[in-house]
């Protein structure tokens, strides 16, 4: 039977290693690329200008793919569960393919929708390819629970071996028998919308230093993979946080939109790493993929991960609600201009380096001002080009020391951290140009320098830029002792950072399998 059929493109954004779009092909007459902005995950409040931009770029280099083979992408407006029935009754589909999602919203909705899809009798195929291995059979072989350390799913993902190769894109013999349908007026009905028709406000935007797409990401990935020496010793936590340029591959904002595909990325580092002497994980490159499946695995198999209440892995703490403290670190106000720095780069360009992350993450939870992680996670969700649901909630979670990471006593100096690799304050001068005429030995203390130096470099600190929002070297203590005490009230059954979690209740993995089986 010649079938009618929908891919639809989601985080998969690309046409190599699409094991869903090439099921989609076979025996396929006509074919319909479609991608939903779904308000509930493309919405202005949760979505920051920098990530549209991306996503907007992403998709013409995708529709500009799909063109090479004769096809377009259809890019259609509201909820899947409402606009996929009507496009399989209009265009009579009797196929529809999607790579496999495991966020809980993800597992609702495709639920949902192939439940909608099989009673108008279309048949529903998805493929895993956004992550490394199948992260269900990762919980399975650890007895049905996710594992809460790196080298327990180290020790997993060595037992299934190497993750699946990734297949070639589509070419055009893949495509010779398969339509398209296409007119003039599908152009206003299902064309790319430009960030303005989206009624965002496009005057923050600085240069598009990390322009979305499939092209840009595999021309990125080429770039790294020449520089065989750096790729070989490279070591994350030797990386600088405060290079002006990065440090780091900067490749994980395609991997999450799945510009890249990360088995790609997985068997490019490979070929590299044969032959000569290269690092490990967890610090090596294929070490951060690891990391990433480690957060994937996690999110699936503990519910309410992206929360504290509810989340049976998670320590209760009991953060402070303090609207102030929140808007000035979130607005780079918190008068620690490394700190500030960091988040005035994040919001110009909607990215930062990890170590970055990790000071400012600690800054805003357990090393000064006491506010909840989930407070942190909301903002990064949305100002982060590469905020993943998944890996968001657990670095957030591993920062704050509530989950995987337990020494709540090492705390990152807002002001000594940021010297280690930037004595002369450049990255501070970059995206603090207030501050840029401070002599380095106050750089990062201006409110330590004598009003004649203040005056000169033409800041007063209190007037033109506020004084520290605490003092770090006596709330971090107090902090501790508060974390300490949070510690202590985990009863004897809390997870350590070694032990599994037995389940209460069915999983989402088990709930979803009933539905259906993942292929």
């Amino acid at each position: 039977m010649a079938h009618t059929c929908i891919h639809w493109f989601r985080k998969g954004l690309r046409l190599h290693d699409n094991p869903a779009l090439m099921a989609a092909l076979k025996d396929c007459k006509q074919l319909y690329p479609v991608f939903i902005l779904d308000p509930y995950l493309h919405n202005n409040a949760c979505v920051g200008i920098n990530r549209w931009r991306f996503l907007i770029g992403a998709l013409k280099d995708l529709d500009g793919s799909l063109r090479k083979l004769n096809s377009r992408l259809f890019v259609v407006r509201g909820k899947p569960e409402d606009v996929l029935p009507k496009l399989f009754t209009k265009w009579k589909v009797t196929r529809l393919t999607y790579e496999y999602d495991t966020e809980p919203y993800s597992l609702q909705r495709d639920s949902k929708v192939t439940s909608l899809a099989k009673e108008r009798g279309v048949e529903v195929i998805y493929k895993v390819s956004h992550t490394l291995y199948n992260i269900e059979r990762i919980i399975e072989e650890n007895n049905g629970k996710p594992p809460l350390t790196y080298t327990k799913l180290q020790a997993i993902a060595k037992t299934i071996g190497p993750p699946k190769r990734p297949i070639p894109a589509p070419t055009m013999d893949d495509m010779k028998d398969v339509k398209t349908p296409s007119s003039e007026n599908h152009e206003k009905e299902y064309g790319i919308p430009t960030l303005e028709e989206l009624g965002l406000d496009t005057a923050p935007l600085g240069e598009d230093l990390f322009p979305g797409g499939e092209q840009e990401a595999l021309r990125r990935l080429d770039e790294h993979m020449k520089r065989t020496k750096w790729v070989c010793t490279f070591e994350k936590p030797q990386t600088s946080p405060n290079s002006l340029s990065p440090s780091t591959t900067v490749l994980s904002p395609y991997v999450t939109f799945g510009c890249l595909s990360v088995r790609t990325f997985w068997w490019r580092l490979t070929e590299v790493y044969r032959g000569n002497k290269h690092s490990d994980p967890p610090v090596s490159l294929h070490g951060q993929l690891l990391w990433r499946e480690f957060f994937y695995t996690a999110s699936l198999g503990i519910p309410s991960f992206n929360k504290m209440e509810g989340n049976s892995v998670c320590t209760q703490v009991d953060w402070d609600t303090n609207p102030d403290y929140l808007a000035a670190w979130r607005e780079a106000r918190t008068g620690y201009p490394f700190i500030d720095a960091i988040m005035t780069q994040l919001r110009q360009e909607g990215w930062i380096h990890h170590l970055a992350r990790h000071a400012v993450a600690c800054f805003l939870t357990r090393g000064d001002l006491w506010i909840s992680w989930e407070e942190g996670q909301k903002v990064f969700e949305q100002l982060l080009l590469d905020g993943d649901w998944a890996l968001n909630a657990g670095n957030w979670q591993w920062l704050s020391a509530s989950t995987f990471f337990h020494q709540y006593f090492r705390v990152y100096s807002p002001v000594a951290f940021g010297k280690k690799t930037d004595k002369n304050g450049d990255y501070i001068r970059k995206y603090l140009p207030l501050l840029k005429k401070f002599p380095a030995e106050y750089i990062y203390e201006p409110w330590k320098a004598p009003r004649s130096i203040q005056q000169a470099a033409g800041c007063i600190v209190g007037k033109d830029y506020p004084h520290p929002i605490v003092q770090h070297e006596v709330i971090s203590k107090k902090n501790i002792q508060r974390m300490k005490l949070a510690y202590a009230k985990r009863s004897p059954e809390s997870p350590s950072k070694s032990k599994g979690v037995k389940r209460k209740a069915p999983s989402i993995i088990e709930i979803i399998k009933k539905k259906a089986k993942v292929k």
